[in-house]
């Protein structure tokens, strides 16, 4: 492996250990820089940190994942080292060679029953078909080549997970070095077993599908969710986030001809005409999920308008209000596929209401919409429209 670039270290709430894991970093490695993530500390883990060497970054509190793409982003080009910020032992065998190379614990560090760690593994085995022995392990070494294939992380603790998966999928060799090392393992209490739950749950996300979002963060889509409600209308829209290409509105995809727009286009009418039987239902249906597509681009945009709008058509709200404080915080996205289901969700309560003259004004705003967002961005609009964009940002970590 070529030389190494920069150590990075997530951290929160390490004030106690994080200044010896600096120490002994620079130690090890005196041409490369350390640099620590803090993930919101609320307490002195920053600032003892930067006392004893490392560059610092303070974040907000957006989980592990976050936290390392923000901090490989700040690196130098080149080969990375992924360290735990209370980690004790020498990680210098992980480097001199390419890939990934994982640090496998020679000894047991306490832990629970193991459960997260074999769905970790389990997930790796199916999405690759790599065996991982320490599928969460947070000690890394990663070449230039590594680097360019997992980054960015997936959100949270599935990070690891998610790493591994797109390392061996990208053709990068992963090996795993047993090593005598130690680190605070979680014990059996509640508050272990929360934070084991968490892992399962992180991992669980990180194996499916993933986009990186406006701010280059890459969080897992969950839109797919919808199908509960909308099955087909979902699974049209899932088609899109799996294999979309780079054409934006309508106009794009027909020049293009064969693409997941042009499925969108044609498949959500012909669905809703086949349900509703009328020409009108048909078209306030695909206008409804597009509209509420066209606004999802920004955390939290299209769960707000679809609440609103569902409070006074009737429609199903509880799966938006468990969905809305994921998608704010940036732990989620809806993508397409829950973006065209929550809106023919609103098509159909429309169709039920709106009989007559009234449906076809509704149509008429909604291709008014729509033709306004083939030619200017309706979030520029928002953003630019002081009330709508207060609404815009209520909730949203900034």
């Amino acid at each position: 492996m070529p030389d190494l670039a920069a150590v990075l270290v997530a951290a929160r709430d390490e004030e106690e250990r994080i200044a010896e894991t600096v120490t002994a970093l620079r130690r090890a490695f005196p041409d490369a820089e350390v640099i620590v993530a803090d993930d919101g500390s609320r307490d002195a883990t920053a600032h003892r940190a930067e006392a004893a060497g490392a560059v610092v970054l303070r974040l907000r509190r957006r989980g592990k994942g976050q936290a390392l793409s923000a901090a490989e982003r700040a690196a130098a080009p080149g080969a990375l080292l992924l360290v735990d910020a209370d980690l004790r032992g020498d990680v210098s065998p992980l480097l001199g060679k390419g890939g990934l190379r994982v640090a496998a614990f020679a000894e047991r560090q306490g832990g629970g029953l193991g459960i997260a760690k074999r769905a970790a593994a389990a997930l790796i085995r199916l999405r690759s078909g790599f065996d991982a022995r320490e599928p969460l392990s947070g000690q890394r070494a990663l070449s230039a080549e590594a680097r360019a294939a997992v980054f960015p992380l997936a959100p949270g603790f599935g990070a690891e997970t998610r790493m591994t998966i797109d390392a061996v999928l990208a053709g990068v060799p992963v090996e795993e070095v047993e090593l005598p090392l130690e680190h605070r393992a979680t014990a059996r209490d509640a508050r272990g077993f929360a934070h084991r739950a968490r892992q399962l749950l992180d991992a669980l996300l990180a194996a499916g599908p993933l986009r990186v979002n406006y701010r280059g963060a890459r969080l897992p889509l969950v839109g797919w969710i919808v199908a509960i409600h909308d099955p087909l209308v979902t699974a049209i829209g899932l088609a899109d986030d799996r294999w979309s290409g780079e054409e934006r509105g309508f106009v794009a995809h027909l020049r293009a001809r064969r693409t997941t727009g042009v499925l969108k286009l044609v498949g959500i009418p012909l669905v809703a005409l086949a349900r509703t039987r009328s020409v009108s239902g048909a078209l306030l249906v695909a206008l409804s999920a597009n509209a509420l597509n066209q606004l999802d681009t920004r955390p939290g945009r299209a769960l707000k308008a679809y609440i609103a709008a569902a409070a006074a058509l009737d429609a199903p709200l509880a799966l938006a209000v468990l969905l809305a404080p994921y998608d704010l915080r940036e732990m989620t996205m809806l993508g397409d596929a829950g973006a065209n289901g929550l809106g023919a969700m609103l098509g159909w309560s429309s169709v039920n209401r709106f009989t007559g003259r009234g449906r076809w004004v509704a149509i008429g705003a909604l291709a008014g919409l729509t033709l306004l967002g083939e030619r200017r961005s309706l979030g520029e609009l928002i953003e630019r429209t002081p009330v709508l964009r207060e609404l815009d940002a209520w909730g949203r970590v900034p």
